[in-house]
């Protein structure tokens, strides 16, 4: 069964994203959420050893991103390299693709936990093509716990990197100042919003008593740089060569 269709492909070149609802299994659901319950754990004993409540974006009992946590939890590759992110790869950046960023961001039950416009090329630099983020839902997203919201292209204006401010107060860098409220992606737990990394989005706060958890998958088609050119600027394990998994992936095969 075709998983990307072909209005969805025209709508990501148009629009800059589109939606998968409902498409994880219920074991894919079970070991993305086990890989958050670590991430916050894991976060909780750095703010532990280091004595504070802020480590960057992050805040003790209020958001969470922690990366790389598919190197601490190997069994997050076989979603990560699985059949689902190969299609929306393919349908999206060609038939090269690269793993770029991984990382869960979960909101706890706290007003402050709304995270500002921002590109996610803007955590970057602006020296790249456009990457992929595959916006995971782990439960289901309403407005009320912390939704994303997109400005598509023909509402932004925008359809490339632009320069980010930071915000003094909680770290987060800032490219759209407009009245414009976007698009909220509420969805099902197991949908996926997919998006290239120049459409500008935000996501508003979480003012249930749960958690909102979503876990981010980031691809690219080629390898990124650092700015000064000195290494790559994520993980870059070859995904897709050619359209089809790399070797190393498939055993060999």
């Amino acid at each position: 069964m075709v998983l990307v269709t072909d209005e969805m492909r025209e709508q990501y070149r148009d629009e800059g994203y589109f939606v998968l609802e409902r498409v994880l299994t219920d074991e894919q659901l079970e070991l993305l959420r086990g890989g958050a319950r670590y991430s916050i754990d894991k976060l909780d004993a750095a703010f532990d050893e280091a004595g504070v409540d802020r480590i960057g974006i992050n805040a003790r009992g209020k958001r969470y991103f922690s990366t790389m946590i598919y190197k601490d939890r190997p069994e997050l590759r076989e979603f990560l390299f699985g059949d689902t992110m190969a299609e929306i790869c393919r349908a999206t950046l060609g038939a090269d693709a690269y793993l770029f960023w991984e990382q869960y961001v979960i909101k706890a039950a706290d007003p402050d936990t709304s995270f500002a416009w921002h590109q996610d090329s803007g955590y970057v630099h602006e020296d790249h093509e456009p990457y992929l983020t595959c916006w995971i839902a782990l439960d289901e997203v309403t407005e009320e716990n912390g939704a994303v919201y997109l400005l598509p292209y023909s509402r932004s204006g925008i359809r490339s990197y632009v320069k980010h401010i930071p915000d003094p107060v909680r770290n987060d860098r800032v490219a759209y100042f407009g009245s414009d409220p976007g698009i909220p992606m509420t969805a099902p737990a197991g949908s996926i919003v997919v998006f290239s990394s120049v459409v500008l989005h935000r996501s508003g706060p979480n003012l249930t008593d749960r958690l909102r958890r979503v876990y981010l998958a980031q691809y690219s088609g080629e390898i990124i740089m650092t700015k000064d050119g000195s290494e790559p600027s994520g993980s870059f394990e070859r995904f897709l060569v050619d359209g089809r998994v790399a070797p190393e992936l498939a055993g060999g095969s």
